[in-house]
């Protein structure tokens, strides 16, 4: 498990573990196991006695300590240290991150090891407890004697001109923007990754046409030169006091914050799913693992039916369900063996795309392909050893239906949304999104917060591309509000979506909000073209590593307003960093 991070010759940590990683687990050598995550804390999170009862079959001890996300206890780490006197080693511990393992294990030995000493060998595997510190001192005080009545030093937190929640392509490129723009800004990005991905490719990948060790690079090349990388998780906001909340407890100070932690795809929505994926002919290109598995098993089907669904909106790439279905078939075609395979698009919604223009062309290809289109039919569970899958259906007249289908391969896209600690954050809209303003991107109730990407509530396709168009957007404007400005770049809603409609071909749909066109290059949108498949394959990609990521704004400009002034009291952004400088100094 090439995620396991060793703290000391005892002591390991890593990432949610499920019941299934247990052998592998037991097979490295690891005698006891300790689970820091209380249950019930994400839907698709394994509950702790399935994994006790896989630790028992194989003979390892197991100890639940669990502990609340950003507010790690001092009862819980004296049970952590009980866990680990008690315990036979090699242990290896997990919680969603490791974070909060990690945290747990360094305030257990603050009463003998020095802070130094700890936070390095939380760095040296990959966690950042550099904002723990001041609370290892306290317990470092309070174990070398401190009186009970004694007033331990108030420890201030890290503070930075821009912080960012999210090392994707949103955060690292508006990252890359700012600095090319105020190389003398202290940036952050909190990211608790250790890999970076092109996503728009893996399409690609589950078609055949792309490799897939392409689209993974180390989280630490993609973070911009001169951005500090905290890796650490978030896990709430408070604005009133410009702090961010992470896993370990621990506090991060901003003047200015940029939301972009992605999205989160809800597998668990769909019943049974978790436990057929990657196996039963049930794949989809949204996860890194299981593209692959796409295009093995769109080579192996020579007859039977292939199933293509697609969830309500939003999700990222809106065209990513029908594009995996337009690839698989371009191979059966090719291949002869189409004639003898029913291929059928579940589609939640009504249209086949939603921008008109579009859709006859694309509807050319699903009548090439003898496709047929199923809407408002929702996939809601799978059963993968019977091959069946079941949809609600609704009628002209509103009325549901439950639909059972049999399927020889499905490739499903699961419902997303934000993530839980946006959703439940004072940032959210009734949606749960980041709510911002659609053309500045700033949030409608604090001036100094912004946010891009696929968890902004901006209305518009959640793509690689729109980020390419926003970054500059944010950083023009985050500059102006440090600067005491109103912003004045704006957003048009550009988003593209390379539709792959066979391999070699591409109909390049850009438009922003509302449907408007919004074409590049003086060519007619609607056609299929080898150019648009070249762009897609062999250019975006490097557009992507080499000049989204490194601040180089090529065709994404932003279009400036004329600076208006503005009473000081009008800038939001100004008061609330006064205040937390005045609340930090309590």
């Amino acid at each position: 498990m090439e995620s396991l991070k060793k703290l000391t010759p005892f002591l390991s940590v890593t990432p949610q573990i499920n019941a299934g990683d247990v052998g592998t687990l037991s097979a490295l050598g690891f005698r006891s196991i300790i689970n820091s995550r209380p249950d019930g804390e994400a839907p698709d999170q394994p509950p702790s006695a399935e994994i006790e009862a896989a630790a028992r079959r194989l003979g390892l001890a197991y100890r639940h300590v669990p502990a609340i996300s950003g507010n790690v206890s001092d009862e819980a780490v004296a049970d952590y240290a009980a866990a680990l006197a008690e315990l036979k080693g090699p242990v290896v511990s997990f919680c969603r991150t490791g974070t909060r393992s990690t945290t747990l294990w360094a305030l257990s030995e603050a009463h003998h090891l020095t802070p130094d000493a700890l936070i390095a060998a939380a760095a040296a595997a990959g966690y950042d407890l550099e904002n723990l510190r001041g609370r290892l001192e306290q317990r470092a005080a309070m174990s070398g004697g401190a009186a009970g009545g004694d007033v331990l030093p108030f420890t201030r937190a890290t503070s930075f001109d821009v912080l960012i929640i999210g090392g994707g392509a949103a955060g690292c490129s508006a990252a890359a923007s700012i600095r090319k723009r105020r190389p003398d800004l202290s940036i952050a990005i909190v990211e608790p990754s250790d890999k970076h991905y092109y996503q728009p490719a893996w399409t690609l990948v589950g078609g055949g046409a792309f490799d897939r060790a392409k689209t993974e690079r180390p989280m630490s090349g993609a973070i911009p030169k001169g951005v500090r990388w905290i890796r650490a998780a978030a896990a709430g906001f408070e604005p009133d006091r410009n702090l961010v909340v992470l896993e370990d407890g621990g506090r991060l100070a901003y003047r200015t914050l940029i939301v972009a932690p992605g999205l989160t795809l809800r597998w668990e929505a769909i019943e049974g799913l978790r436990e057929t994926l990657g196996k039963n002919g049930v794949t989809s290109n949204y996860l890194f693992d299981l593209a692959p598995y796409t295009w093995q098993l769109v080579q192996g089907l020579k007859k039977g039916k292939a199933l293509f669904t697609q969830p309500p909106m939003p999700i990222k790439c809106a065209g990513a369900p029908q594009k995996a279905m337009y690839l698989s078939c371009d191979h059966w075609h090719r291949t002869g063996v189409l004639k003898d395979i029913e291929v059928e698009l579940d589609n939640a919604g009504q249209v086949l795309f939603g921008v008109a223009t579009f859709v006859p062309p694309l509807m050319k290809y699903v009548e090439k392909y003898g496709a047929h289109l199923a809407f408002n039919s929702t996939l809601k569970a799978i059963d993968g050893e019977k091959r069946e899958a079941y949809f609600d259906v609704k009628a002209a007249d509103g009325t549901v239906s439950r639909v059972a289908k049999g399927f020889d391969m499905i490739h499903v896209v699961p419902p997303q949304t934000a993530p839980d600690f946006i959703r439940q954050s004072p940032f959210a809209d009734a949606a749960g999104w980041v709510d911002v303003d659609q053309e500045t991107l700033r949030h409608k109730r604090y001036g100094n917060v912004f946010s891009l990407g696929d968890a902004s509530s901006a209305p518009n396709a959640k793509t690689a591309a729109a980020v390419r168009k926003q970054a500059p957007v944010v950083a023009e404007n985050i500059i102006a509000v440090l600067d005491g400005k109103s912003p004045r770049a704006i957003y048009d809603g550009y988003g593209s979506c390379p539709l792959t409609v066979e391999k070699g071909k591409v109909v390049l749909a850009e438009f922003g909000y509302g449907g408007k066109l919004m074409p590049s290059f003086p060519l007619d949108p609607a056609v299929p073209r080898r150019l648009a498949w070249f762009l897609k394959v062999d250019l975006l990609p490097t557009l992507y590593w080499d000049l989204m990521l490194k601040g180089r704004e090529w065709l994404a400009a932003p279009k400036l307003l004329p600076h208006e002034p503005q009473p000081r009291e009008e800038n939001p952004s100004l008061d609330d960093c006064a205040k937390s400088k005045r609340l930090q100094g309590r």
